[in-house]
């Protein structure tokens, strides 16, 4: 069993918190510990690619009208994040970002054997509406799926190895059709029905809708899956730093006004079953959720 001792900071941009680790006893079960590094989440366990999983957690909180405008002058709202506890087992964090609309953020992020949960809450302690409406958490899988490469122009990871949920079933990527379209490119943008398309990531943009907020990828060895869910979520996005994205919704937030916001991340042994088991696990943690919070 892994044994994290985690030095405290009050900044995600300070250093990384460190780590005491020991190795597995042998036929050990494998599970997931969590550190923060600068203004990476971190996923550790012995049974990942180079032993972790990295997160630019969150890369920005955005605004809405997105989709055609330029994404530093107009989308992102800056925030700081603050690291406000980390107990020494490495099983949990607490995170808070204050945002620049005056929107706080409490992040309570709890690690699993295999899985991560999110709790969140955003609280609006002004007398004026938020801007912004959603946030991109960057998860990146160059290492995992097999798609990091020494070429510089290659930026994403392989393809095939990702996936959606299309009318519930499992759908490997590229999606048909693939949009090409959009102010930036590569990358996919798959948005749900109640989140205005003129509101997500100004990537080109599919005309299908995902059954639900549950986006994907094989290990490199096909031994393992990985997959993340927001609830609610603003869109789902293959990205172009070998990542993939369920970017979470938060929408309009009244003066005084808290929203909850949930999420999961599922790091399981590939069944071998077309994606069912990890459906199934999906619908037991959220039902028929994740469409707007609105």
């Amino acid at each position: 069993m892994l044994r994290r001792t985690f030095l405290a900071t009050l900044s995600a941009a300070a250093a990384p918190v460190c780590a005491q680790e020991t190795t597995p006893a042998a036929g050990a079960k494998p599970t997931l510990h969590l550190a923060r590094a600068g203004h990476w989440l971190v996923i550790k366990g012995s049974h990942l690619p180079k032993g972790e999983i990295r997160i630019n957690y969150l890369e920005a909180y955005c605004r809405a009208g997105s989709a055609a405008a330029d994404w530093v002058t107009h989308t992102t709202v800056g925030h700081t994040t603050e690291l406000v506890s980390a107990p020494p087992d490495g099983k949990s964090l607490h995170l808070r970002c204050q945002v620049k609309d005056g929107l706080v953020v409490d992040h309570k992020i709890q690690a699993g054997d295999d899985e991560i949960t999110f709790n969140l809450r955003a609280h609006n302690p002004t007398s004026h509406l938020n801007e912004a409406h959603w946030a991109q958490p960057c998860i990146r899988l160059g290492d995992f799926a097999g798609g990091e490469t020494a070429d510089p122009k290659e930026t994403n990871i392989k393809l095939d190895r990702s996936f959606i949920f299309l009318k519930d079933r499992l759908t490997r990527l590229p999606t048909n059709p693939w949009a090409t379209q959009a102010r930036y490119m590569p990358g996919q943008v798959w948005c749900p029905r109640e989140v205005p398309r003129t509101d997500v990531n100004p990537r080109p943009l599919s005309t299908l809708i995902p059954s639900h907020g549950l986006i994907g990828c094989f290990s490199q060895d096909d031994q393992w899956i990985f997959a993340v869910a927001f609830s609610p979520y603003q869109e789902l996005f293959q990205g172009v730093a070998r990542c993939l994205h369920s970017d979470f919704r938060i929408g309009e937030v009244k003066p005084g006004e808290t929203k909850a916001i949930r999420g999961k991340i599922y790091i399981v042994p590939n069944a071998r079953d077309e994606g069912a088991s990890l459906l199934q696990r999906y619908q037991k943690d959220f039902g028929s959720s994740g469409g707007s919070n609105d």
